[in-house]
């Protein structure tokens, strides 16, 4: 008898091969996403600065706050082990945003309006407080910082509508709902106090309306009203009274209102050109308030000395010219705006921090990006940059980069 082989019907070949197909469409797919994310030079440089950034950041909180950690928790390394973590949470959410297509953020901003105006609501009836102010949200070992969350908010929602309305912006009624939101935002953090934030939140919403393109008369008039609101609040309070006094007139009282900016600044002034040695500065025995949080930048100055302050500052800058870069080349308004907020966010914030350190601003509380202590603060504004890596990957060429992407395409269909 002579074998006969099976022979599969035609319907299950084609089940065979249907798997196959879709993998290699999968493939290809993939390979296209690629082609069209390249990694431009603004993306390249965006990412290393911000590497640097965490690097530096970390060691520094491990230089700053040894003593403070062994003393109140037993352990040296208490404090760098929970900013480890958050740095590795951070560097997840800054590739996962830097992946996600930016503009499906816009879908996203009444949710975060929703998520910001519900925590800071939240932090004022049980939130926790700490040194007369109630900023934190705790569960269990997790503390969250709303007022962050209330930045990424402002910056979608307020690009969100300065896009729709692009077209209409010289009427006022336009751009007063981002107006709006800020002035809800300032309530609820100003409730806390925090004034410091506020600030930033300002900085914020002015550059989405500058950039944003709406009238210069406007603009100089709600410039006036938040430099002179600003004022008045400072003045408003009692201890916000004393550090706008104590900062212009540092060494009036420095063992009262103006002991810890004064102790700042003999920290920076003692290191010198070259600083004293990491880990060897004396500052954080005790003698400097706040040394791996807020005053972290004089612990710069004093191990790291004056190159080491360049060096800080030289990042920030390098962050902010590459952000504005980013924005200059976005492929629509949307990306534009948040490339821009983002860019005046940090840089702001850390002109903001340094400024207070050094003595040319009012000490105001506000964290050092990506150096500072503080695992909200650090999430958050990663998630921001890697929202501008995601613009930098889908920036539009420079009339030469296109002709070099266009000989380039040439010689390899020559070479296939």
């Amino acid at each position: 008898m002579t074998a006969v082989s099976p022979r599969l019907p035609l319907n299950r070949l084609r089940g065979i091969g249907n798997p196959l197909a879709r993998a290699g469409r999968s493939v290809v797919a993939r390979l296209e996403r690629r082609e069209q994310l390249p990694r431009p030079p603004a993306y390249v440089v965006l990412c290393a600065t911000v590497t640097v950034l965490n690097v530096v950041g970390l060691v520094m909180i491990l230089s700053a706050s040894s003593v403070a950690a062994l003393s109140d928790y037993g352990s040296s390394w208490h404090f760098f082990n929970r900013q480890l973590l958050w740095a590795m949470v951070g560097l997840a959410v800054f590739l996962v945003a830097s992946r996600i297509d930016y503009r499906r953020w816009r879908r996203a901003a009444p949710w975060l309006l929703v998520c910001a105006v519900g925590t800071l609501s939240l932090v004022l009836v049980g939130g926790k407080l700490v040194s007369g102010s109630q900023r934190w949200l705790v569960f269990g070992p997790l503390q969250v910082q709303p007022s962050e969350i209330a930045k990424l908010a402002l910056l979608v929602c307020g690009a969100e509508v300065l896009t729709k309305r692009a077209d209409r912006l010289d009427d006022p009624r336009a751009w007063r709902p981002v107006v709006a939101i800020f002035l809800v935002f300032a309530a609820l953090v100003m409730k806390e106090p925090d004034l410091a934030s506020t600030i930033v939140l300002g900085v914020i919403v002015g550059a989405l309306l500058i950039v944003g393109g709406v009238r210069a008369e406007h603009l100089v008039k709600m410039i006036a009203v938040g430099v002179g609101g600003s004022v008045v609040l400072s003045l408003l309070a009692g201890y916000r009274r004393a550090r706008m006094f104590s900062f212009l007139h540092p060494g009036h009282d420095v063992g009262n209102t103006g002991y810890q900016l004064w102790r700042s600044l003999i920290a920076i002034g003692s290191g010198g050109l070259n600083g004293v040695g990491l880990g060897a500065g004396r500052a954080k025995w005790f003698f400097l308030p706040n040394a791996h949080t807020d005053f972290i930048f004089a612990i710069i100055g004093e191990e790291l000395g004056f190159i080491g302050c360049l060096l800080v500052l030289g990042l920030f800058v390098g962050l902010g010219l590459v952000g504005l870069r980013v924005a200059q080349r976005a492929p629509d308004r949307f990306g534009m705006l948040i490339a821009t907020g983002v860019t005046a966010w940090i840089v702001g914030q850390a002109a903001i921090n340094i400024g207070a350190v050094i003595g040319m601003l009012p000490v105001s509380g506000v964290p050092l990006p990506f150096l500072s202590v503080g695992g909200t603060s650090l999430v958050i504004t990663m998630f921001g940059v890697g929202v501008v890596a995601n613009i930098a990957r889908q920036t539009v060429p420079s009339p030469s980069q296109e002709r070099s992407r266009t000989s380039t395409r040439r010689v390899r269909a020559r070479a296939s």
